[in-house]
């Protein structure tokens, strides 16, 4: 399974599989299935072992970052309760890197556990490093992403410019033809 759009993090590549309130019209995990496929396509895993119950423990999760997310993106503190949900997953023991006897590399014995701990080391990693400061919104008006801005000098606008830039430029373009 291919993604159009990656954030430059996994941890905020969760945030964008749905969630709670608006974000519920997004929500693309429903089932063990679904949780096992978008993990496996966000830490580019071979298999995974999850069930039921991993679902709330990941929707914890995935809120926790989101907050999170948001309010580093505004330069806000981070809330004490996401934090401490953060924390909680992260641990938990991580995804075992192994490497295999043909020389490629993987998980031993990855589970939804694992995959949701790596998840959550990521997000400390991310808002505690220096990429906390590079973490941006989306200035589209009508898209709202999450990305962490890895240009050189720090001024990206767009979670892509194949879409949210184009069209932003395309709609300033028209917008300006028509008050000439």
């Amino acid at each position: 399974m291919r993604r159009r759009f990656r954030t430059g993090r996994p941890a905020l590549d969760l945030v964008h599989t749905g969630g709670d309130g608006a974000l519920a019209v997004w929500e693309i995990v429903h089932t063990a299935a679904d949780l096992v496929r978008w993990l496996a396509v966000i830490l580019d895993l071979d298999e995974l072992d999850a069930d039921e119950s991993d679902l709330p423990a990941m929707r914890r999760l995935r809120t926790a970052v989101t907050n999170a997310a948001y309010r580093a993106a505004a330069g806000e503190p981070l809330f004490p309760n996401d934090i401490a949900t953060i924390n909680t997953v992260a641990a938990l023991p991580p995804l075992i890197p192994e490497l295999r006897v043909d020389g490629t590399g993987g998980y031993a014995d990855p589970t939804a556990a694992a995959a949701l701990s790596t998840l959550a080391r990521d997000a400390i990693d991310l808002f505690t490093g220096p990429l906390a400061a590079r973490i941006r919104v989306c200035a589209a008006e009508d898209c709202g992403l999450l990305f962490v801005d890895a240009s050189r000098p720090g001024r990206r606008r767009w979670c892509s410019m194949d879409r949210c830039g184009n069209l932003s430029k395309v709609r300033r373009y028209r917008d300006q033809d028509r008050s000439e």
